[in-house]
């Protein structure tokens, strides 16, 4: 059997979710965290391999991309903990109000035109599930995708 359709499909889906990621930032205005931006190279990198494995399925390709996957899911995972406040999240992005590290320059600057997202807050759900969660079940559909591929190779 061939891997062409596990790869297009994993290729649908990375391109759905970071298609979805910029009509909810750019059309609905929901801005996105640190950890959301970051949750989203893997994809932009599972695009390209995906592209490059229909047209050179070779299984270290094919690799590459179920390992990508994996580091997706793990992001997912992390930010889906930082959000249920399973763990803590990375300073630069999570609550609290130090502002030792800004200089007296900084805090009377007037250039700021949006705030900081947080990134152990759910900007917005659908069915009680965030994006962050979203893409840990997108992730895991990827991984058997890939894997899949990787088997047909």
């Amino acid at each position: 059997m061939s891997p062409r359709l596990p790869l297009a499909l994993a290729l649908a889906g990375s391109v759905a979710s970071l298609a979805g990621a910029f009509f909810f930032q750019y059309v609905m205005a929901i801005l996105p965290c640190h950890l959301c931006i970051l949750q989203r190279w893997p994809h932009a990198i599972l695009v390209v391999l995906a592209a490059l494995a229909l047209i050179w399925p070779k299984r270290l390709v094919i690799a590459a991309g179920a390992l990508v996957a994996t580091v997706s899911i793990g992001l997912a995972i992390y930010h889906s903990g930082v959000e249920r406040k399973l763990w803590a999240g990375p300073t630069d992005c999570t609550g609290g109000q130090d502002l030792s590290g800004l200089s007296g320059q900084d805090l009377l600057s007037t250039d700021f035109t949006v705030g900081v997202v947080q990134c152990d807050e759910i900007s917005y759900s659908i069915l009680g599930l965030s994006f962050a969660n979203y893409n840990v079940l997108l992730s895991l559909g990827l991984i058997v995708l890939w894997l899949l591929a990787w088997r047909r190779a």
